[in-house]
């Protein structure tokens, strides 16, 4: 089944927005906060906590065709304002399309990307010291990692690899078993579609380890041991309330985005069988019963997830 939908549905589709839009885009609540890195200067959108505390901090990462202007959050939901007001300080880092917030080996040779990705570094070295900097002031330690699809599967990986720096992260139909058959030739095929990408820069070869060092199956261990706090979320494919097609291309993204939310629930049942395996029980899992590969039903899993963010970060 994961072959079949991998190579018919390549994941490069997976945050194509389909469906009504929640938020008017660009919020003025927000601040840019820019951080330099040795991919030159990246933008952050920033929402400060309505209770004034610094402590209390989430990072939320975008999808596969993430954008250069705004983080998709933004664009497509009010997660942003909302946890805010809830008393959560909200970073939206910028770019990355394609990236899986990974650090590349090279520059991608197929679209002639001039920089070299660094993005793990970015997010664990560059933008925490922004943050904790100057009118900000924002917490180093215990802060929250959420992302949707490509950013599902990178919050985890951060969280296995920065255990200092992070003590939550959460999947948002991610993609949480790349060592599955025929999961490593879709992602070829999703980054070739979204931006012309070769994941040879990124990862090397298939064979390479460095794809064992970034799939949750395999590192799963280190979640574990770690302590860290997770929520994994994959909806069943089928279409629910924010399916509401009304023309030829409504339905052929409401047909994709069930497909890929198919995928991403395989990956992520895969990912809740190993975790029982090594008795962890540091995971809540929600797979609601509806729900295909689209903005709000993520929407609403940071809303499902607020409280349990809430107290486990900070």
């Amino acid at each position: 089944m994961a072959l079949g939908l991998s190579i018919a549905l390549p994941l490069g589709l997976a945050v194509v927005a389909v469906g009504p839009t929640a938020n008017a885009a660009f919020d003025p609540g927000a601040q840019d906060v820019w951080a330099d890195s040795a991919m030159g200067p990246i933008k952050s959108r920033v929402w400060r906590a309505s209770d004034g505390n610094r402590n209390k901090v989430v990072y939320l990462l975008d999808g596969l065709r993430a954008r250069t202007d705004l983080n998709g959050w933004e664009i497509e939901t009010n997660v942003g304002p909302f946890l805010a007001s809830q008393g959560i300080n909200v970073v939206m880092p910028v770019g990355g399309q394609s990236s899986f917030y990974t650090d590349w080996y090279a520059p991608s040779n197929f679209n002639g990307q001039k920089t070299t990705y660094k993005w793990e570094t970015f997010l664990t070295q560059n933008l925490p010291d922004r943050l904790a900097a100057g009118d900000l002031g924002f917490s180093r330690s215990r802060v929250g990692v959420v992302g949707i699809s490509m950013g599902g599967s990178a919050a985890l990986t951060l969280a296995a690899y920065h255990p200092n720096q992070f003590s939550y992260a959460g999947s948002l139909s991610g993609y949480l078993n790349i060592s599955a058959p025929g999961m490593r030739e879709a992602i070829r095929v999703a980054m070739l579609d979204s931006g012309g990408y070769n994941v040879d820069s990124m990862w090397g070869p298939p064979w390479n380890p460095a794809w064992l060092r970034n799939d949750p199956f395999v590192f799963a261990p280190r979640l574990r041991d770690n302590g860290t706090r997770v929520w994994v979320s994959a909806a069943s494919g089928l279409p629910g309330v924010y399916n509401t097609p009304q023309t030829p291309i409504d339905y052929f993204n409401t047909a994709t985005g069930m497909g890929l939310e198919a995928l991403a629930l395989a990956n992520s049942r895969a990912f809740q069988v190993r975790m029982a395996s090594i008795g962890a029980n540091n995971v809540t899992y929600n797979f609601p019963a509806q729900g295909t590969h689209m903005w709000g039903y993520w929407q609403d899993q940071i809303y499902n997830m607020k409280n349990d963010l809430y107290a486990n970060i900070g």
